[in-house]
C-alpha cells in the first residue's frame, strides 16, 4: 500500500508537469509578426567555436562573411580550441582572426569562451555585442540585422530560431528536426508571447557585451547554454527569442553518436538542476515572480525524464511479475476517456507543430513514425546520465556534413 501511495504520488507530479507545458506550448500557436526595425549601428564581435573543425568551418567563415550587414560593424573570430587540424589555417586564409587556445585541463565549449572573452576585452576595438556560433553552424543573411534590432530596443540576451541544416540525412536527423521545429514553436515562442524567459540553446546567440563585462561568462559546465540562462534570470534578465533569426545546426547522422551527445546534454542539465532549481524556486516564492518559477521548473524536466523512466519500468515489471500486492496506478482513478486525451494530446503536438512551422515535406511527416523511438531513447540515455553526472569530460562531436547556405535556404 505504501509503495502503492508513493508510485500514485508520483505519476500525479509527472501528470502535472505535463498539464503545465502543455497549457503553456497553446500561447506558441500564434505568431507576432510585428517587431520594430532599426538602422544598423551596433558593432557585433562574431565568436565561432571550434574544435578541429577543417571540414565545415570553411562553409560558415563563407556564410558570415556575406551578411547582409555592413562589414565595417562586425569581425569574426574563430576559437580553434586544441585544435591538431587545419582549422587556424582555413580560418587565417580566409581572412577571420583565428585565436588559438591550447588547454588540455579546461577542455570544452564553456572555458573556449570564457578564454575567448577575456582575450577579446584586452582588444584595442571594443564591441557593442558579441555573437555566438558553432563552426558547423549556418545562418541567415540577414542574423546580425536582426540581433541589432533587438539590442536597440534594450535587449541584452538573445537567442536566434535554432533550425536543423541536415534533417534528411538519416531517421535521427530528421527526429532532431523535428524535436527543433517542435520547441522552438511549442517551447520558446509561447514562453516569448507569455513574456516569460527563454531559454539559450548553444548557438546562435548574442550577449550585449557590458552585459558580459558585469556578469562573466562563468558557464563551464556541459551545457554552458542552460546554465547562462539561469544565471540571467537569476539576475532578473531574461533572454528572449528572435524566431526570425535563423540558424542552422548540423545533427548527428547515427543513433551511437547522437546517444553520445544527449549523454553529454544530460550530465550537464543534472548539474545545472542542482545547482539552480531551489535558489530559483525560493527567489520565485519570495519575490512571487512566475518567470523564475518556470525556469526552476524547467532546470528539473532531467529529472521528469528519469522519473518517467522508472516508473514505467517498474509498472511494466509489476505487470509482467504476478502478484497480489501489485501497485496500484493513477490510471485507475480516472476514466478510461482522460487517459485516452492525454496520449492524444501529447502526440498531436509534434505534427501541428510541423504544419505552424510550414515543414512541406512528406518524409518529415513520414518519421513521425519514427519519432517515438528518438524520444524513448531519452529514457535509458537519461538514467545513465544520472549515475555519470558528475563526469564533467566533454566529448566532441565529429562535424562533416558540408553545405551552403543557398541549399538549406532552398529546401
Amino acid at each position: 500500500m505504501v509503495l502503492s501511495v508513493i508510485f500514485i504520488a508520483f505519476q500525479i507530479v509527472m501528470a502535472s508537469l505535463a498539464v503545465y507545458q502543455f497549457g503553456i506550448s497553446i500561447f506558441g500557436m500564434i505568431k507576432n509578426k510585428s517587431r520594430k526595425h532599426h538602422a544598423a549601428q551596433k558593432s557585433f564581435a562574431v565568436l565561432v567555436a571550434a574544435h578541429n573543425e577543417e571540414q565545415v568551418v570553411g562553409a560558415l567563415i563563407e556564410n558570415l562573411k556575406k551578411m547582409d550587414y555592413p562589414e565595417e560593424l562586425y569581425d569574426i573570430f574563430v576559437i580553434c580550441d586544441n585544435c591538431t587540424d587545419g582549422t587556424a589555417d582555413i580560418s587565417r586564409s580566409m581572412g577571420v582572426h583565428a585565436c588559438e587556445r591550447t588547454n588540455q585541463l579546461l577542455r570544452g565549449k564553456g572555458y573556449a569562451i570564457e578564454w575567448m572573452l577575456k582575450e577579446l576585452w584586452a582588444m584595442p576595438r571594443q564591441y557593442d555585442a558579441v555573437v555566438m556560433f558553432d563552426a558547423d553552424n549556418l545562418v541567415n543573411p540577414d542574423f546580425l540585422q536582426l540581433m541589432n534590432d533587438d539590442l536597440c530596443e534594450g535587449h541584452q540576451v538573445i537567442q536566434g530560431y535554432l533550425d536543423t541544416k541536415n534533417p534528411d540525412d538519416s531517421w535521427v536527423t530528421a527526429a532532431y528536426g523535428i524535436t527543433y521545429w517542435y520547441c522552438n514553436r511549442l517551447w520558446q515562442l509561447s514562453r516569448t508571447n507569455l513574456k516569460m524567459s527563454n531559454f539559450l540553446g548553444g548557438t546562435g546567440m548574442c550577449f550585449e557585451s557590458a552585459l558580459l563585462k558585469d556578469m562573466g561568462w562563468g558557464a563551464t559546465s556541459l551545457v554552458e547554454d542552460l546554465e547562462f540562462s539561469m544565471r540571467c534570470v537569476q539576475r532578473g534578465i531574461y533572454p528572449i527569442l528572435n524566431y526570425d533569426a535563423k540558424v542552422y545546426d548540423e545533427k548527428p547522422v547515427t543513433f551511437k553518436a547522437s546517444a553520445r551527445q544527449r549523454l553529454r546534454w544530460m550530465q550537464g542539465h543534472f548539474n545545472v538542476a542542482r545547482n539552480y532549481f531551489f535558489p530559483l524556486l525560493w527567489a520565485s516564492i519570495k519575490e512571487r515572480n512566475f518567470v523564475k518559477f518556470d525556469s526552476a521548473i524547467y532546470t528539473i524536466s532531467v529529472y521528469n525524464t528519469l522519473l518517467g523512466f522508472i516508473l514505467t519500468l517498474v509498472m511494466w515489471i509489476d505487470i509482467a511479475i504476478p502478484s497480489t500486492n501489485y501497485l496500484d496506478s493513477l490510471y485507475n482513478y480516472l476514466p478510461w476517456w482522460t487517459v485516452g486525451i492525454a496520449a492524444f494530446a501529447g502526440i498531436i503536438q509534434f505534427p501541428i507543430a510541423l504544419m505552424l512551422e510550414g515543414v512541406k515535406s512528406w518524409k518529415m511527416y513520414a518519421h513521425l513514425l519514427t519519432l517515438p523511438f528518438f524520444l524513448i531513447s531519452w529514457w535509458p540515455i537519461t538514467f545513465y546520465a544520472f549515475f555519470t553526472q558528475n563526469n564533467k569530460t566533454w566529448s566532441h562531436t565529429q562535424h562533416t556534413r558540408v553545405v551552403r547556405i543557398e541549399e538549406v535556404q532552398s529546401k
